[in-house]
């Protein structure tokens, strides 16, 4: 009976001290400049949070090479093009293996010629495509207030209701059928569905469309969302 109540014990101090344990993240840039200040602040703000920074091409490698076994969520704030075979395998064996993702703002406009980046995004910007007519590709406008509202009940909205940020609109983008959606607006100009939640393969993945500039990384709802959305990736909501 000693021995049961002690393993009961141990299991839940050790419970414990893993949910204090830092998430630890994979933050991904290149390709598009940025307030850097600003962005790598707001990490910095988020408490029981861990980052390491990459920029491509390094990022890229990073994965190929199989180095990411640590990192509890891959976040990525890139606009690249460049990606090796081998690369692509690489993150097609992470969904296999349930790594999650979580994808901000202009990513969504990287690998425009892979099209199983569309499918582990949920969306694509389309900048050129051949098989699109011109008026099917994506528009963006800077430097306008957006009100945003979350869609049903979710983990990265938790506490939030509507929030107005002035940021960058994509309009025009595809985005999947099989997404969960996690955030709209009806900004005419931006396409409804700006935040969602998506799967491939065993992952878990997300895409929030707002994240332009200092104006937004230093909105406290839009750090409590991207501080939510990492912690629900990462399975410690």
């Amino acid at each position: 009976m000693k021995k049961d109540i002690l393993l009961i014990f141990f299991v839940s101090i050790y419970s414990f001290v893993s949910s204090q344990e830092s998430v630890n993240i994979m933050l991904v840039t290149g390709g598009q400049t940025y307030d850097t200040v600003s962005f790598f602040e707001m990490f910095d703000w988020m408490d029981g949070i861990e980052y390491q920074h990459f920029e491509q091409p390094v990022a890229n490698q990073t994965i190929a090479n199989g180095l990411t076994e640590h990192f509890d969520v891959l976040v990525f704030y890139d606009n690249w093009q460049e990606i090796s075979t081998a690369e692509k395998n690489a993150y097609i064996s992470l969904t296999k293996t349930g790594k999650s993702f979580l994808f901000l703002h202009h990513s969504l406009i990287s690998y425009q010629k892979w099209d199983t980046f569309e499918k582990i995004t949920g969306g694509r910007y389309i900048v050129e495509n051949s098989k699109d007519k011109e008026q099917e590709i994506s528009e963006s406008e800077p430097d306008v207030w957006v009100y945003v509202q979350p869609e049903g009940i979710h983990p990265s909205t938790r506490g939030l209701t509507n929030i107005r940020f002035f940021d960058e609109v994509y309009g025009n983008i595809r985005v999947s059928e099989n997404i969960v959606p996690v955030l709209s607006t009806r900004y005419p100009k931006s396409t409804e569905i700006i935040g969602w939640e998506n799967h491939y393969n065993s992952s878990k993945i997300m895409y929030i469309q707002p994240g332009h500039d200092y104006r937004t990384f230093e909105k406290e709802e839009y750090r409590k969302l991207l501080k939510q959305t990492i912690y629900y990736l990462a399975g410690r909501n």
